[in-house]
C-alpha cells in the first residue's frame, strides 16, 4: 500500500492529521510506527484543537525531524539539515494552501459545538483535512530522500 493510500485509511479509522502522515510514513523513512503514532497523538486539529498549525503540516515536521535525526550523528547537524528543509516545506505548503494554520484553513473554531457541528455538515475531513494530508505526504515525498 503506498503512502498516500495508507494515510486515508488511518485518519479514516480515527487517527488525526498528524498521525496519518507520520504513520503512512513510517515504514518507508524505517521508524517505528507505534512509536510515531503515540508521540503525534496530540497534534491533530492544530495541535490539541487548538487550531493552530496544522497536523498534517506538524506531521510532516516531525517525519522531517526523524528523517534528519537519521541521517547525521551531531545534534546540530540534525537541526542545520531539518530547518531548512521544513522552511521548504512550510514555502510549498503555504503556496498551495495560503496559511498552515488550522484555523485558516477550515473557517471553523473546533473548540465549540458550532465550529465542530459546521465540520461535520460540510464534510471537512473529507474535503479539507484529507487533501492537506495527500499535499502533505506529496511535498514530503519531493524533499526527503530515505
Amino acid at each position: 500500500m503506498n503512502a498516500k493510500t495508507k494515510a486515508l485509511q488511518l485518519f479514516r479509522s480515527g487517527y488525526n492529521c498528524a498521525q496519518a502522515v507520520v504513520g503512512a510514513l513510517a515504514q518507508t523513512h524505517q521508524f517505528d510506527e507505534e512509536l510515531a503514532l503515540g508521540l503525534s497523538c496530540g497534534f491533530g486539529a492544530g495541535m490539541g484543537r487548538l487550531q493552530e498549525t496544522c497536523g498534517a503540516v506538524t506531521g510532516a515536521f516531525m517525519v522531517i525531524g526523524l528523517n534528519s535525526y537519521r541521517k547525521f550523528t551531531d545534534p546540530v547537524a540534525r537541526k542545520e539539515h531539518a530547518y531548512p528543509v521544513i522552511r521548504e516545506f512550510n514555502r510549498r505548503f503555504t503556496e498551495l494552501h495560503r496559511t498552515t494554520c488550522c484555523r485558516e484553513l477550515l473557517h471553523c473554531d473546533l473548540l465549540t459545538e458550532e465550529g465542530r457541528q459546521y465540520a461535520r455538515n460540510n464534510n471537512l475531513h473529507e474535503t479539507v483535512c484529507e487533501k492537506l494530508i495527500l499535499d502533505s505526504i506529496q511535498i514530503i515525498n519531493e524533499l526527503v530522500t530515505r
